[in-house]
């Protein structure tokens, strides 16, 4: 981690408060006794099947195709004996081995698979406004797709409990000043859209009101759990595993299931907001004692994109988004502009707490 984030210290020792504080939380949560993260595991494992007793389902799960998870899905049937109802968001970007990873997956593992679909205009309309706003987090589009649609499965469901791929061993690690959170801001993203779009009606992508926002985010009783930290979890077994069992693929670098999270990833965070998201993917990696440092630097010092690919990715990137290349690059040169330009929830939170603090 260096100064590419901007509200990074380090302390007398050089040591910042990213890896501090990472160190910190992995001793509390995952570098426990085995017996002890077991014990919390079983626990959670009886709550959720006695509170699904007699429903088709007991849990929830999001299944991208990558290896979290896929190997969270794996865990969660094979080991926990869970009955899983597998959700997946198609935004239009995923890639054909997150497709076909997904397809074993289900079928392996003998679970149901729900896919919401958003419409492809919609969906491209809106990327397009986020990329003429100039803000940084171009993911929010996706991730807020996926935390409304399966708040809405839990409800139709009566479910309580949301399985998660989320990991401190591999990502304990995010500068605040990389993305925008919580990303499930309606009024933000239709903020930036009304602005910047093309005042679609937004039929089907998913949103939260205002009521729906201040519940999810302060009163809601479901449950994110963090399986993975309750095992030991080591991504290259993990892997393994998976290829062995599962007919899994490798797709290359973390989050790269997805075409869009790739090019976003290794070619406008790092040319427009001078931000590579290796260092922190590498850094978490460091923190759980996966990777050593020089390993890591090795790593960071390969380039994001062979040449050819990335003219290739940029063609595909453009059109995709019927772009022309004078636009994008107009684009990429524009000023960079917080997410808190423009009208939010997260704001206005923001403001009362701050408020609050002061009396």
């Amino acid at each position: 981690m260096d100064t590419t984030d901007l509200e990074i210290v380090f302390d007398e020792n050089g040591f910042c408060n990213h890896c501090t504080n990472a160190i910190k939380r992995l001793n509390e949560v995952y570098n426990i006794d085995p017996e002890i993260k077991l014990k919390k595991l079983n626990r959670i494992v009886e709550k959720i099947k006695k509170e699904g007793k007699g429903k088709k389902y007991n849990c929830i799960i999001g299944l991208s195709g990558g290896v979290d998870s896929s190997y969270l899905a794996y865990i969660v049937v094979k080991q926990l004996g869970l009955r899983p109802l597998a959700i997946h968001v198609d935004n239009g970007w995923d890639s054909e081995l997150a497709v076909m990873n997904i397809h074993n997956i289900v079928n392996k593992l003998d679970i149901d698979l729900f896919t919401y679909v958003i419409d492809w205009e919609e969906f491209k309309d809106l990327q397009v406004s986020y990329l003429k706003a100039g803000v940084i987090d171009l993911e929010v589009l996706s991730d807020n797709a996926i935390v409304v649609t399966v708040h809405r499965m839990l409800k139709k469901y009566n479910l309580k409990y949301f399985l998660i791929g989320f990991n401190y061993a591999t990502e304990s690690i995010m500068p605040y000043s990389w993305i925008y959170s919580p990303k499930y801001d309606a009024l933000n993203i239709k903020s930036i859209y009304n602005k910047f779009g093309n005042k679609l009606d937004l039929k089907t992508y998913p949103f939260f009101n205002l009521i729906e926002y201040l519940d999810y985010r302060f009163f809601d009783k479901s449950r994110s759990i963090n399986i993975l930290d309750l095992i030991h979890y080591d991504k290259e077994l993990a892997k393994n595993l998976l290829i062995n069992e599962l007919n899994w693929r490798d797709y290359g670098g973390k989050h790269y299931e997805s075409k869009i999270t790739q090019f976003y990833q290794a070619f406008i965070l790092p040319q427009k907001f001078n931000v590579d998201k290796r260092k922190a993917h590498l850094s978490s990696l460091i923190c759980s004692k996966q990777i050593s440092r020089d390993e890591a630097i090795i790593e960071l010092e390969s380039s994001l994109y062979k040449k050819e690919m990335l003219n290739e990715d940029i063609d595909y990137f453009i059109k995709k988004l019927a772009l022309s290349s004078n636009e994008f690059e107009l684009i990429m040169k524009m000023n960079i502009n917080s997410h808190y330009s423009y009208p939010s929830w997260n704001g206005l939170i923001k403001k009362v707490i701050e408020i609050k603090n002061k009396i």
